[in-house]
Order: C-alpha cells, then sequence, then structure tokens
C-alpha cells in the first residue's frame, strides 16, 4: 500500500512540475512560494497588533502560540520521515534551492494554512482570498519542484490543525 502512495505521489508530482512552462507562470509560483517564507506573517502580525487593539494583541498571541505547536511538530515529522525532495532523488532540477533536504511536511504549507486559519478567525469576510492565497503557496511547494504533492497536504493539515488548536486554547478571536 505504502508503495502504491508513493508511486501515485510521484506520478502526481510529475503531472504537476512542468520546469518549461512560461516565464510568467513560473515567476508567480515562485511569488506565492516566497510569499509563505515568513517575513510577511511577521509584517501583518505587527500591523494587527497596531491596528486592531485587543483583537490584534489577541492575533498576535493566537499566532505565535499556534506557531510554537506547529514548529517542534513540524522538525520532528521532518526528522521522523526523512523523504528526500523530489529534486534531489528524481534527477530534476527545482526553480529554488530549499532550506533543508527533507521534504515532508510542507512547511511552508503548514505555515501559509496556520496563518490562514488564524485570519479567518479575525477577518471571516477574506476567508476564500485567503484560503486561496493558502493552497496558492502549497501548490507552488509543487510547482517550483521542491515537494510532493502529499507533502502540501501533511503540511496543510499539521498548519490548520494547529491554528485551530490555539485558537481553542485561547478562545475566540
Amino acid at each position: 500500500m505504502k508503495a502504491q502512495i508513493i508511486k501515485l505521489d510521484t506520478a502526481l508530482y510529475f503531472a504537476l512540475y512542468k520546469p518549461k512552462r512560461r516565464k510568467w507562470f513560473n515567476w508567480l509560483m515562485l511569488m506565492l512560494s516566497k510569499s509563505g517564507n515568513g517575513g510577511l506573517y511577521v509584517i501583518l502580525a505587527l500591523l494587527n497588533a497596531y491596528f486592531m487593539g485587543k483583537v490584534g494583541n489577541t492575533f498576535v498571541q493566537t499566532v505565535l502560540l499556534a506557531f510554537t505547536i506547529e514548529r517542534p511538530l513540524y522538525f520532528l515529522l521532518k526528522k521522523y520521515f526523512a523523504r528526500v525532495r523530489p529534486c534531489d532523488c528524481l534527477a530534476v532540477k527545482a526553480m529554488l534551492t530549499p532550506s533543508d533536504k527533507f521534504s515532508m511536511p510542507s512547511g511552508h504549507s503548514a505555515g501559509a494554512w496556520l496563518y490562514a486559519t488564524c485570519l479567518m478567525e479575525v477577518y471571516p469576510v477574506l476567508t476564500i482570498p485567503l484560503c486561496v492565497w493558502a493552497a496558492g503557496v502549497s501548490l507552488s511547494r509543487v510547482l517550483v519542484g521542491v515537494h510532493y504533492p502529499i507533502d502540501v497536504i501533511l503540511g496543510a493539515l499539521m498548519g490548520t490543525g494547529c491554528a485551530m488548536l490555539a485558537i481553542g486554547m485561547l478562545g475566540d478571536l
């Protein structure tokens, strides 16, 4: 069963990863991927804390708690699965250089979905754009060649779960 899942995941990777797409599309995927690097999270958290008063401060506390739960889990799972990135084992060159050698789970996907979930609690009117952005960050990680589809799905589930746990622990935003 595990071999079949890996085979399907690899086939999906090759169906999605096409480095010779139009330049504007590759650029867009790289920008989406980079939007999940973490700098945007800090800027938005500071803006929320400054402009939104108590709600902004609660948002920042929730995001910090969620990342405090997510980051150790992320590192533990990376070490446990130790799944080599597709760009390092399938003789394909990624469009960017990943920060580490293992791919499962996707930290960018986890972070994007964690942050989007916390923002949706504060700004429910932005649910659709936030889901589109988080899904875009996740998909971009496959489309730039550094993750398999299952990596980003696991990351998305992990990030959403950690956000919901933090929201539950601290109460509604």
